[in-house]
């Protein structure tokens, strides 16, 4: 950067020296037209077509001198040269135009800064200095009269023509020294304006980044409530571009009721910053959204500006407040259903054990037998359903061991096939690889996820047909898959999302709480279920269970 601006600063002076070539140019031409022999004009034209040729040569040069500074000094010695011929043929040192080296010094300290001042300052004295010897050592002789300038007046006296000298010399260096000091400062301002405009750049930046950054929107209006600034976030939220939202209403962007609105304004009047929830809805087919969104006023130091919004998308932390609420109570109900249903199997045992006597004391026709089966089958089916919703309701605690779970498949198989939940026509096969299949759990209760799935799977296939038992590791986890898969009848499509929950079951003989107790147990293995379904060819249910249980007692 240091290069460019030498560069630039040198072509400047080119053309500032092409100018003021021009104007002396003009100059000796009207003062010649005006009064005939007052200048020397044939000098003139000489030094001003020097002028104009050196001009022409230092701009071809011009993308040499950040790498030859030499050249930039020879510029300067040069503007020095042609100024000392002008003064000598003006009349030396009775010319008016010795305060022409100024021009130089000035450029030398405006280039190169305080030395280059001085350089030039230097070189004009010994080239001033020189010019008034030659002068008057020509006028006594000393020198040939060739160095005696024609069109110069009478001499002044010595002393004179030394406190003259004396003085431009001194004019000389002061410029030198006040235009370097003046150059030398200006660049210790550039610099640091430079620097100090990096800094604000910089922050600015980071201001931006930081305010990008942030997952909530944010949204600065004036006094009007006109949108100013609109950051990522609030794009994000809202699918508005930052380009489409500045200079809107607020209200109109953010789809604000005007009873949010009013309290709003409201609240900044009387008790400053409160959070408004309301529903936006999206253009692009997100849907609605609950939005949560504070208001509060935009301080400066010229006072407020406006206001300043802050606002999140919250519709999935109110969903996670209603299911936590809707689970809370659920658990207060399953709790309560619990004790209640722990209270009736103690009379329905009476009962049933009662009926079961009288039905062998008493004589009893064939039909009061046939009323007493039926009660007795009934309350053993009501026993079967308390029983199993309190083991869905009441998990037992978990007795964790290490286990080969290809002993669990085979033993469900081998209860499976001597079950009355198998009818002709069923075949049950496990499929598990031939080496040991070791994994950490309750057996028990793998056995009671078996067991549920392979009894569903079988009472899907009335007709008959193959009920596959797998096992296997899965390599990303290293956990263990278990799959039950059938061949019969199917799920419908818009039964899968219930088909997990208490008292779903659609088939005669269940209790609507097998598939419920075997989603309880997975999840609390931190495990998940996957269930393909095609109604007419079979279901497939893969419960995958982590290598690591994280289970609770």
């Amino acid at each position: 950067m240091f290069d460019t601006e030498l560069r630039r600063k040198v072509a400047w002076l080119i053309f500032i020296r092409a100018i003021i070539g021009t104007i002396l140019l003009g100059s000796a031409t009207f003062a010649q037209t005006a009064v005939p022999g007052s200048f020397p004009i044939d000098p003139f034209f000489f030094l001003i077509g020097l002028t104009y040729a050196l001009t022409i040569s230092y701009a071809l040069t011009l993308q040499f001198v950040d790498r030859h500074r030499w050249l930039v000094d020879l510029q300067l010695a040069g503007d020095a040269l042609i100024v000392s011929a002008f003064i000598y043929f003006t009349g030396g040192i009775t010319s008016y135009f010795t305060s022409l080296y100024v021009l130089p010094i000035v450029a030398g300290s405006t280039v190169q800064y305080r030395r280059g001042g001085l350089l030039v300052a230097m070189l004009s004295t010994v080239l001033y200095i020189g010019l008034v010897l030659a002068q008057y050592f020509a006028a006594s002789s000393l020198l040939p009269s060739v160095w005696l300038n024609p069109y110069s007046l009478a001499l002044p006296a010595r002393n004179t023509a030394e406190f003259t000298v004396a003085l431009n010399v001194f004019g000389f260096f002061a410029v030198a020294l006040l235009s370097g000091s003046l150059a030398n400062r200006l660049r210790s301002a550039g610099a640091q304006l430079e620097q100090a405009s990096t800094e604000i750049a910089d922050l600015q930046a980071l201001n931006q980044h930081v305010i990008d950054s942030l997952p909530s929107g944010l949204a600065t209006t004036d006094a009007g409530q006109r949108i100013l600034t609109f950051n990522r976030g609030a794009e994000s939220i809202t699918g508005v571009p930052c380009r489409s939202a500045v200079g809107r209403a607020l209200d109109e962007v953010l789809q604000l009721p005007a009873p949010v609105m009013e309290s709003i304004q409201n609240d900044l009047l009387a008790k400053g910053a409160r959070r408004h929830e309301f529903r936006y809805r999206t253009a692009d087919g997100r849907g609605d959204l609950e939005i949560g969104l504070t208001a509060t006023h935009l301080e400066t130091p010229g006072g407020r500006a406006g206001l300043l919004f802050t606002f999140q998308d919250v519709t999935a932390i109110k969903k996670l407040e209603r299911d936590a609420a809707i689970q809370q109570r659920l658990a207060a109900v399953g709790e309560m259903a619990a004790g209640i249903a722990h209270e009736i199997r103690n009379p329905l045992a009476s009962m049933s054990g009662s009926i079961q006597i009288l039905r062998q004391e008493l004589p009893l026709s064939s039909e009061q037998e046939q009323l007493m089966d039926i009660v007795l089958r009934e309350s053993e089916r009501l026993n079967t359903t308390i029983r199993s919703f309190l083991a869905y309701a009441r998990p037992q605690r978990f007795q964790i061991e290490r286990f080969d779970v290809r002993r669990a498949l085979n033993d469900a198989a081998l209860l499976l096939r001597n079950s009355s939940e198998v009818h002709d026509g069923h075949e049950i096969v496990v499929d598990v690889p031939a080496s040991e299949l070791w994994y950490e759990a309750d057996e028990g209760q793998i056995k009671q996820i078996v067991w549920n799935l392979a009894t569903n799977g079988l009472r899907a296939m009335p007709d008959g047909g193959q009920l596959r038992l797998i096992g296997r590791i899965e390599p990303a986890s290293e956990g263990v898959v278990l799959t039950v898969r059938d061949q019969g009848v199917g799920i419908p499509a818009e039964e899968l999302d219930a088909l997990f929950q208490p008292f779903h079951g659609s088939f005669p003989k269940g209790s609507g709480l097998g598939l419920a107790i075997v989603h309880r147990i997975v999840t609390d293995y931190s495990g998940e279920i996957q269930v393909s379904s095609q109604p007419g060819a079979g279901t497939s249910v893969s419960v995958r269970l982590p290598a690591r249980v994280g289970v609770a007692p």
